[in-house]
């Protein structure tokens, strides 16, 4: 996907995600981090930040950006489906586009997964497409009741609302969902 620039990666932080900076903290982790702007985003405001991504050639564009900006960001290939393998916690999780790719089971998996890199507290801020953006090219849409649901154990829906997703190939973006989530228990 990115021996040429994907839709989605459009040079610069997502502005839906961009405007709750202020609401991250701690250790951020950017799962599904493509070429790295928004852990390099968290990093730039002071927080430690680490991505992970399952495209070695993505990982390998966020690590020379981070170097390029002069910026102490940690980029790993890695499975989404597999965090508990990373062994850490983290205070904020970033989502842009990862949670819509999943089928019902692996979504299932994913949010398990976040469990174990997240305690009680972690908030999890996520864009995914909306159910209302026409047509059928990209990946699935995900209404707010399929989000509520994946996330109905463990954690609170704090907000879902209605946000653009910018893409270098239509001016007028994809219509999406910004969830704010907070973990509650195991």
């Amino acid at each position: 996907m990115y021996a040429a620039t994907p839709p989605w990666d459009i040079g610069h932080p997502q502005p839906a995600l961009e405007a709750l900076a202020g609401e991250f903290r701690g250790r951020v982790l950017d799962i599904g981090c493509g070429t790295g702007e928004h852990a390099l985003m968290a990093a730039h405001s002071g927080l430690e930040a680490t991505g992970i991504d399952s495209s070695p050639a993505a990982i390998e564009i966020a690590k020379r950006k981070a170097r390029e900006r002069r910026l102490n960001v940690r980029f790993l290939v890695h499975d989404a489906l597999q965090l508990d393998t990373l062994g850490e916690k983290f205070d904020t999780v970033l989502d842009m586009g990862l949670f819509h790719v999943f089928s019902d089971p692996n979504r299932t998996a994913y949010v398990e997964s976040l469990k174990s890199v997240t305690a009680v507290g972690a908030r999890y801020f996520m864009v995914c497409f909306s159910e209302h953006q026409p047509g059928d090219f990209g990946p699935r849409r995900v209404t707010q009741a399929e989000i509520r649901q994946s996330f109905h154990r463990g954690w609170h829906v704090d907000s879902i609302e209605p946000a653009t997703l910018e893409v270098n190939i239509d001016p007028a973006g994809i219509k999406a969902w910004l969830a704010r989530i907070t973990r509650t228990d195991a």
